[in-house]
């Protein structure tokens, strides 16, 4: 099956920290610009079927090799509005239950267009 090319915007109108969702053949998509770097994620949450691209996005905290607690992966961490659930926009797996993830998807500049393929 080919992939599918979908012209989500110019990059100027997403700029860094924000997101849109995109109606595609595959569902929605949530296309977010995390400082530059594109990402985006199926709009369903694997646990319960949330919207998870409304949720917010920060950082989260973990322990540290001498056994402190740090915030780490700022920008990174998309959490579900229903239940609060962590997902890392890097790879998509949860962050308490590794074996689940969020489907990914292909996303680029070309030339002055963010572009998404399905």
């Amino acid at each position: 099956m080919a992939q599918e090319r979908v012209t989500v915007c110019h990059s100027d109108e997403l700029p860094a920290g924000q997101r849109r969702l995109v109606k595609t053949s595959r569902g929605v998509i949530g296309v977010f610009n995390i400082n530059g770097s594109y990402r985006a994620v199926k709009n369903v949450c694997p646990h319960a079927g949330a919207e998870l691209c409304l949720g917010p996005i920060s950082g989260t905290t973990e322990i540290n090799a001498n056994g402190e607690i740090v915030w780490t992966r700022e920008d990174r961490i998309l959490r579900c509005v229903w239940h609060g659930w962590e997902f890392d926009l890097e790879d998509g797996y949860t962050l308490t239950t590794p074996r689940i993830r969020v489907a990914l998807f292909p996303v680029t500049l070309e030339g002055d267009e963010v572009v998404l393929y399905v």
